[in-house]
Parts: C-alpha cells; structure tokens; sequence
C-alpha cells in the first residue's frame, strides 16, 4: 500500500497528461465532427433551442453536450480544442466523483486504486480523442450515484437537489434510460435487505420531481423545434414529436427496434466488447465479478451496500445487452462501475502469488502492446519508427524493472505503460498522420488558410469536417436546381465535391477552376488496403474544392 501511495501523484499526473495530449488532436468523423457541427451553429447563430445538422432539423440527441460545446466556442472560438475542452473537464470531474464514491464505499487505498483504473482504459480515452456524448454521461451518471448515496446516508436536502439535477443533465445528454443505471442499484440493494420503506419515501419521489423540473429546457427545446411544428420532415416523414421522440423512440423504440433509428444487437455484444473496450483491466474485471459471488465480507446491511454500484452495472449491462441498437462507446457510461469492482477485488487480495499471477498477465499485454504498434508503424509507414521505438523501449524498460516490487504494484505498473505506449503513438503518431485523409478537415483548413470569407458549400458529397473546419456557414446542395441558385447568389463562392463528379457538372453546362485536391479515406474505418503504402493510393477517393460558373 505504501508503494502504491508513493507512485500514486506519478501515475496520477501521467493519466490527465495523456489525456491532455488529446486536446491538441483534430475532430475524428463522423460522429464526432458531427456533434461539433451542431455546436457551431449553435454559436453562430445565438439558436440555443433549434438543432441542426446534415441541413436539416437535427432530432436524435438531446441538447446538453452540444450547448456545452457551444459555450465553450462561445469563449475560445469555434476550433478542435474548443470542442473537446469541456469533455476533458467533465471526464476531471468524473475521476472526483469515482473517487469519493469508491472512498466512501471501502477507503483511501481502494478509491486512489479505482481511479488509476478508470483513467488508463482503453475506450475511456479514445472518448477524450474522440469525443461524443459519453465523457458528459459517464461523469453525470457517476456523480448522480455518488450524490444518491449521500441523500441515503444523510438527511441533507442539498444532495436530493444535486442528484435530481445531475440526472437531468444526464437525461438530456442521452436520454431518460440513464435513470435506470443511476437508481438501478438503490433499488436492487433495498430489495436485497428487505427496505421496503424505500420505495415510498417522500424524498426519493421528490427527487423525480426535481428532476422532471430539471430537464424542462430539453422539453421546451423539442416541444419548439418538433411538435409545434407538425410540417417538418424528420426521418423522412411529418407530424413527429420530439417529446415522444426523447421519452420513447430514442430509448425504447431503440431497445425493441421499432422506432425510426434501429439495429441488429446480439446478447454477447457487450461481453467481448468490454474484453477489449476496458484493456487492461478486462480480465482482472471478469475475475473481480466471479469472485463477487463467491466472497462473504461482513454481515447486516453494509454487506449488501456494494450492490448500488453492483446492481447498477449488473442492469445496465443487461439493458444494453438485450437492447438492438448497439454500439460499442456506450460501455464506456459503467467504466466507473467497472473501475470501483476491479479496485476492491486488487485491493481484497492477500495472497503474493495472486499478485504474480496477475502481474504476468500484465507484463504479456505489455510485451506483446510494442511489438503491435511496432509492427503497425512499420508496415503503415506512418509515424517515424526509430523514435517509436525508441520510446517504447523505454517505456517498457521502466515496467519490467518494477516486476520486482510487491503487492499491487506490479500489476498497476505494466498495465498503466501499456496504456501509455499505445496512446502516446496514437495521438502523436499515427492519428495526426492519418488525419490529412480527412478531406472534409483539410478543405476546411486550406478555406482558412487561403483568408476565404464567403459562404463554401457541399454538393453531392457531404462531410461533417468540412462544416465544421470551414469559416461560417456552409450550404448543402442537393441537386442542380440548388446549385443554380446558389451560383446565383455569388459564383466566387467554393464548393467541396467529388473529382468523380467535375465531368458531369461540364456535360451539365458548368465550368470550374480547380482551387486545390485533397484525398479522402474513411480513417475511422481502416482496413490492411490503405495502411499498406504500396496500395494506398488505389483506396483513396479524390476530394476537390471549385469554382464554378454557368
């Protein structure tokens, strides 16, 4: 414990450092260039009610993430860092709340463990890389929990009021399923130890109360943009709610896929998911739940008080299990949860040997994470090889020379230099390498850098970078009649669109001057084609910036 307490602040200040390092990366399509798109409008436009987004009226998230975002363009302009900022300040605030949770569920040493867990997960930081909705949910949920267990210990009105508006937030973030994990394991732990009293005591259903206050803006926003406006075309049809929309189609329309968004889930989506989403802690997790079952702690209530976190995890899993819609970040709302049940089972253990068998385990990740970057930096091309190696070999050096230490340490330390070594080539090697294939980006960039001032547009070819990097506005058209139109309006103005497309638009009776190419790939995508340079090029499709004239 001593040591662990030594290396703590180290560890500590690396997490929030490489974290930091993706403050300084660009904007991953599509959902995140996405999301800034939103925001930005948001910001130029002073609309703080209306979202919109592929030109049109935007109805599929709610508003939160997105007036974060725009508050922040608000004070440091519309830019990359901007976007993410808020993000990195919530996922802080996320570490806080794990941490007095975890300390106020077992003790110091548990809680300082669970947050050096939480910081180096895998898809914990790609949420800062690449950031959606989730660095804002995971934190909100989190701190509901935390606040939730202090209205239950206490008698403190300001708890029942801090929980209800941290949950509101977190409803208008993503949806009202999250009350599920944020009350899920109260429930599951008063039905456990028999307090049936709970369930009709005043506070908890003032708290609803408050809450349903809380989110009034998101309802006002939808019940503005949609239902008043019976007209508009969302989903390819009209007469659609927003309220219905946020208390039943974006959640349970999506959970039984008959709603406008749907998908094909699987129930074991999840369970590998989180093999690799929560590396390297993925296997001591499964371990740490296993060992659940079998561990007899004390007696009495305080026994069963794990389960809020427990029971928590337990059903949301099983909702996002047995949900249709699934996609692998949505994990990421339980790396908390996750993060507090590896740490208590670290912390429980009494045996050296287990620690060894552990630390192996570790040390494997940790040897075999090198030779993976390695082998992709070589093979790619992309990054400078002798300084990855470099680098990696140092890195690794400094965790075998730890092995020797004892008790926990020598699995904190092998899995923590895993996790370094692969981010520090992601973001400062191969993403920003990768990122001049992101036409959308780069066309944007050269607008800016070339002093463009007029309004650019898209035609046959959409990309959310492009509305997001490009100066203001930037128009949509969808066919020639909207692209008269515009020309009509000024032919000086730019157009973002496919090379593929430059012989039609002549046979169409348009002439244009090729202002600068750029090629695309879709880089959140890759495939063994386009990391190899000597195919490379056969994968890339050719992005122009025009124009034109009739």
């Amino acid at each position: 414990m001593k040591l662990f307490d030594k290396y703590f602040p180290f560890l500590l200040i690396a997490g929030l450092l490489l974290n930091l390092n993706s403050l300084f990366t660009d904007i991953l399509e599509p959902d995140g260039a996405l999301y800034a798109t939103l925001a930005k409008h948001i910001a130029l436009t002073g609309d703080w009610v209306n979202l919109w987004g592929d030109g049109h009226d935007w109805l599929d998230k709610p508003h939160f993430p997105f007036w974060m975002a725009a508050v922040s363009f608000k004070l440091f302009g519309i830019n990359a860092f901007a976007y993410k900022l808020p993000a990195y300040i919530f996922w802080l605030i996320g570490i806080w709340f794990t941490y007095r949770l975890t300390n106020c569920l077992y003790d110091k040493f548990t809680a300082r463990v669970a947050v050096i867990v939480y910081i180096f997960s895998l898809h914990g930081i790609l949420n800062i890389f690449d950031v959606r909705a989730e660095p804002y949910l995971t934190t909100l949920s989190i701190g509901a929990i935390y606040f939730f267990y202090r209205a239950y210990k206490s008698q403190k009105w300001k708890y029942i009021v801090l929980t209800a508006f941290l949950a509101a937030c977190a409803v208008i973030t993503k949806g009202i399923f999250v009350l599920i994990t944020i009350a899920g394991g109260f429930v599951i732990f008063w039905i456990i130890t028999k307090q049936w009293k709970q369930f009709i005591n005043y506070r908890w259903w003032l708290m609803v109360v408050f809450t349903l206050l809380f989110i009034t803006p998101e309802l006002y926003s939808l019940y503005s943009q949609f239902d008043l406006h019976p007209e508009k075309i969302v989903f390819g049809r009209t007469n659609v709610s927003g309220l219905k929309f946020f208390f039943w189609d974006s959640q349970f329309g999506r959970f039984f896929n008959t709603g406008p968004i749907r998908g094909r889930g699987e129930p074991t989506f999840f369970l590998h998911t989180t093999l690799w989403a929560f590396l390297p802690w993925s296997i001591i997790l499964y371990v740490a739940i296993f060992n659940l079952f079998r561990k007899r702690e004390n007696t009495g209530t305080e026994r069963y008080i794990k389960w809020i976190i427990y029971g928590s995890a337990l059903i949301t899993f099983l909702l996002f299990s047995f949900s249709r819609f699934q996609l692998p970040h949505y994990i990421t709302i339980l790396f908390p949860h996750f993060a507090i049940i590896t740490a208590a089972y670290l912390t429980s253990i009494k045996k050296e040997s287990t620690y060894r068998t552990f630390g192996i385990i570790q040390t494997v990740l940790l040897v075999l994470a090198p030779f993976l970057v390695i082998a992709l930096s070589m093979f790619s091309k992309i990054g400078n090889p002798t300084a990855v190696v470099s680098l990696l070999g140092a890195l690794v050096a400094f965790a075998l020379f730890n092995f020797s230490k004892p008790g926990i340490i020598k699995i904190i330390l092998p899995a923590v230099t895993t996790i370094v070594l692969l981010f520090v080539y992601m973001l400062n090697f191969f993403y920003p390498n990768l990122m001049k294939y992101q036409s959308g980006m780069m066309a944007g960039k050269w607008l800016n850098e070339q002093n463009f001032k007029k309004t650019p547009a898209m035609f046959q070819e959409w990309s959310y970078s492009f509305e997001f990097y490009a100066p203001g506005y930037v128009d949509y058209i969808r066919n020639y009649g909207e692209l008269d139109n515009f020309l009509q309006k000024d032919s000086s103005r730019p157009v973002y669109t496919s090379e593929s497309f430059l012989e039609d638009l002549q046979k169409q009776g348009y002439k244009y001057e090729v202002l600068e190419r750029f090629p695309y790939f879709h880089i959140s995508v890759l495939k063994a084609a386009f990391l190899n340079p000597k195919t490379r090029d056969k994968e890339l499709k050719k992005i122009v910036l025009v124009k034109l004239s009739n």
